[in-house]
């Protein structure tokens, strides 16, 4: 059902009425929409990290591709600057995985996602921990990190010297874990390399975290930047469990429909949900890339077979293109003595007009990555 020529159902609605159904194309459109995908944005970068809900940051350069792809003009240096300005930051969050977030928005969602970062110690270190007390452990791990930014290497070898019966790395996880822990420059600067080191994120900001952030402000969030979505979509991104009853409070300022399985989604009233046949222009997203792991349906953008190839056993998630909207193939750069090289392998045929496209939007990629370097482009046609 085209969603622009549909009225969605709200919390005070008649129950009886239909509730509208959203395809697949038309959720990809929103996708596309609110993530700044179907045309490149005008926005200051701070204000588009806040509005797409952070960025995945296990890779260092991956938040730089990320807002190359959907800012208009964005530059390296623009980034780097907000990071060693300490208006961003690299902390632990959604999933209790590695993201760039304002300063703002590490010390509101942090406090909320302990549950999350818990449940993913007690399940790897749990039973080398046994028998610890949390806080002493935080108090020691927090003065340490406070006193000296530090390795997760370090941190645990020097409160192994405290409990030496105990596995280091099970104490530095904890201490992951119980202080809030965020990675100060160099590391995430373009161009810049070195081992991750790590200090308190109020040592850092020199503020508290929020004494009583609010859920339902971040589920918000999340539906401005990825809606409409289901409650097992809002818990899949955040890694939060029991969420029901938090979307129930919200209800009343939400509107719902029905995707094709017949699964209620939610979204905010006045949020973007362009036509099905809005056309997309081909794009380059980088590793880790949140539009392809911010949901339990993934089919939005990502199909079982793409997801297959893009998902690596050893846990990596590739950089992918998107053509007409949808993960088509994947890309890397390859340097060699100073020619760059970016290779590009649509997982099917492309018809002459994306290709054409492609390369055209991959020498703008080049221009961004290796500017100084002789460029190169290979498509290896599927076949």
């Amino acid at each position: 059902m085209n969603s622009a020529k549909t009225k969605p159902s709200q919390g005070t609605a008649d129950p009886t009425a239909p509730v509208p159904v959203l395809g697949r194309r038309a959720l990809n459109r929103a996708l596309l929409a609110r993530q700044m995908l179907l045309s490149r944005a005008e926005l200051p970068v701070l204000d588009a990290v806040e509005r797409l809900a952070g960025l995945q940051a296990q890779s260092p350069n991956a938040p730089y591709f990320a807002l190359w792809t959907r800012l208009e003009g964005f530059r390296q240096e623009e980034l780097s600057r907000f990071i060693e300005e300490r208006k961003t930051v690299r902390i632990a969050l959604m999933r209790s995985t590695l993201h760039l977030v304002s300063a703002r928005d590490s010390l509101h969602w942090r406090p909320l996602l302990q549950p999350v970062l818990d449940r993913g110690l007690k399940g790897v270190y749990g039973k080398r921990l046994e028998g610890l007390d949390p806080a002493e452990i935080a108090a020691a791990g927090r003065k340490l990190v406070e006193a000296q930014p530090l390795t997760f290497s370090e941190i645990g070898k020097r409160l192994s010297e405290r409990w030496p019966d105990r596995d280091p790395s099970a104490l530095a996880a904890a201490v992951r874990t119980w202080v809030p822990l965020v990675q100060p420059p160099p590391r995430g600067l373009w161009g810049e390399s070195g081992q991750a080191v790590h200090t308190s994120a109020e040592a850092w900001l020199g503020r508290p975290l929020a004494p009583e952030p609010a859920v339902e402000e971040m589920l918000l969030r999340y539906l401005a930047a990825f809606g409409p979505a289901s409650v097992k979509d809002m818990q899949v991104w955040s890694g939060l469990t029991r969420l029901s009853a938090v979307v129930e409070r919200l209800r009343p300022r939400l509107v719902t429909f029905r995707d094709e399985q017949g699964g209620e989604l939610f979204d905010l009233p006045d949020a973007p949900r362009p036509d099905a046949d809005t056309p997309v222009p081909p794009r380059f997203l980088g590793e880790y890339d949140n539009t392809l792991l911010s949901y339990a349906d993934r089919t939005r953008i990502l199909d079982e077979a793409a997801r297959k190839r893009v998902f690596t056993e050893n846990g990596i998630i590739r950089s992918t293109i998107l053509i007409d909207g949808f993960v088509s193939g994947i890309w890397r750069v390859e340097k060699q003595r100073g020619t760059a090289v970016l290779i590009i392998e649509p997982f099917a045929w492309s018809p002459e007009q994306d290709r054409r496209a492609l390369t055209e939007e991959g020498g703008r990629l080049l221009q961004f990555a290796a500017a100084e370097d002789v460029h190169e482009i290979r498509l290896i046609e599927a076949e």
